[in-house]
This record gives structure tokens, sequence and C-alpha cells, in this order.
């Protein structure tokens, strides 16, 4: 039974849920030879200043992103 955790920004809608959620299940059910029925998927929201790339955080390349556009 693949069990799969996925982690997203925080505020992504239900439709794309839908489509990750999908996605997903059909390519574990295809390579593990599975049925949908045993695909679990987890997913944990987080927000965007807890995570970093690069040694800065996201929410510092969004803020930088912004304020040059206001320039």
């Amino acid at each position: 039974m693949p069990y799969v955790t996925v982690r997203i920004p925080r505020n992504n809608s239900i439709e794309k849920k839908r489509k990750i959620v999908k996605a997903m299940t059909e390519a574990l059910v295809s390579i593990l030879d599975t049925k949908s029925e045993s695909v679990i998927i987890n997913f944990e929201e987080v927000e965007r200043e807890d995570w970093a790339v690069g040694g800065v955080l996201h929410y510092d390349k969004n803020s930088n992103k912004q304020e040059d556009r206001n320039r």
C-alpha cells in the first residue's frame, strides 16, 4: 500500500489538490501495479515563510520580487 506525503504551500485550491491526487494515483497504480484504492496521499500544507531554497527564505524571495515590481 503506497502512502505518499506531499508538502505544498498553504492556500492551494481544492482543484489543484484534486489534480495532484489524480496524477499521482495514476502514476503509482501504473508503476507499482497496485489498485487505486490502495494509494494513500496525504497533504502537508506549509507556510511560505517556513521553507528556504539556496539559503534564502521563500518568503524573502517573493518579497524581493514584489519590491522590484513596485520600483
